[in-house]
């Protein structure tokens, strides 16, 4: 039997359904390998492709294997919806017997527009058992508070469950250039803070230089910068391939806290370190003080004063606030690294395919 077959037989004989329903665009197996690719696509591909489930996207026309567009199929006995609970009577509709899991990639801070999607469906989540999976144990703290405040806590289950590394992502010896930081995340996720911070540690070190990288689904434009790559949406493997030579994953966010932060977890399997902020998931992920940073109430003041303004009308703020010693944080850890402190990072064992795959096993067997 050849690998097509293999895939036939396996959705034709599966009895379990990841079921997307905001995806931009339709992925599998060969699209996450061959371009730019989001964590949760990522993980969603990983997971299925080694539980042999089936996998529905929302905008497919045409299957591929396992991967196919919304349809009723008989026999099927569990289905996990990702991301959107919007989404829950569609997954009702086709798949009437089966039970229903919502696996969460975001917050839902009370008072924005995902908790309000979310109130809009606590009657589906009560009615249908639905059992919400989060992505660490720090989102499901965070969901908890929210369920309480829906007044669904003692009628919504929870769980965690870690997204998985790629077990081929090891350290294999690349030489390291230290004067390379990288960036590759959605821009949103404090990348105008980045170049801010970036801009006087260029001052302050000039060979420094910045690799800024995107997984492709928020496309926006920034100005040039001095000792600023921006290279846009890449395949994994060349991502991966200037994280392995880079000093360190440069990501000061904590504007939009990582539920997981599947860019921190490849980063430490590669054996390069992250310097971020405690902020999310990121401490509970990285597992070492030397990578987490506290964020100080003067950097909360300077991104709710300035956060929302464009990239390119930030220089003059982000110079006073240089001035004032706002990124003196990051100029003393990268000094430091520089110079013979850079931590090691080898792959995590909570993050192994294996592992999660098995954790995803026993939730869907009971």
């Amino acid at each position: 039997m050849n690998l097509t077959d293999t895939a036939a037989a396996a959705a034709a004989t599966s009895s379990w359904v990841f079921f997307d329903p905001v995806c931009q665009k339709p992925y599998d197996t060969g699209t996450v390998n061959a371009a730019a690719t989001g964590g949760t696509e990522a993980s969603v591909t990983r997971i299925a492709d080694a539980l042999g489930a089936i996998v529905m996207q929302h905008n497919r026309t045409e299957s591929t294997g396992r991967y196919r567009a919304p349809e009723k199929i008989a026999g099927i006995t569990h289905v996990v919806l990702i991301r959107d609970s919007r989404a829950l009577p569609r997954v009702r509709a086709l798949f009437p017997q089966a039970r229903i899991f919502l696996w969460v990639h975001h917050h839902f801070p009370l008072g924005s527009k995902l908790f309000l999607r979310l109130a809009s469906t606590a009657q589906y989540l009560q009615d249908m058992a639905v059992t919400v999976v989060c992505v660490s144990h720090q989102q499901r703290h965070e969901m908890n508070n929210t369920l309480r405040a829906l007044g669904l806590q003692d009628r919504v289950t929870t769980c965690a469950i870690y997204n998985p590394v790629d077990d081929s992502l090891v350290p294999d010896g690349s030489p390291i250039d230290d004067r390379k930081l990288v960036f590759f995340s959605s821009p949103n996720k404090g990348l105008k803070f980045t170049l801010d911070a970036f801009q006087e540690l260029h001052r302050r070190m000039p060979d420094l230089r910045l690799v800024v990288g995107n997984p492709g689904y928020k496309l926006r434009e920034f100005p040039p910068l001095a000792g600023v790559d921006y290279i846009g949406p890449q395949p994994q493997q060349l991502i991966h391939a200037q994280v392995r030579t880079s000093l360190c994953l440069f990501f000061p966010n904590f504007v939009f806290p990582e539920t997981f932060g599947l860019v921190l977890a490849e980063s430490k399997a590669l054996g390069t370190p992250a310097l971020t902020h405690d902020c999310g998931a990121a401490a509970e992920v990285l597992a070492d003080p030397q990578q987490v940073i506290p964020v100080s109430p003067a950097q909360r003041l300077y991104e709710d004063v300035f956060g929302q303004l464009p990239s390119r009308w930030r220089r003059g703020p982000a110079r006073l606030a240089a001035y004032a010693g706002l990124f003196d944080c990051y100029v003393e850890r990268i000094r430091a690294w520089r110079s013979g402190g850079r931590p090691k990072t080898v792959p995590d064992p909570r993050f192994h395919l294996a592992t999660v795959v098995a954790d995803w096993r026993a939730l869907l067997s009971g």
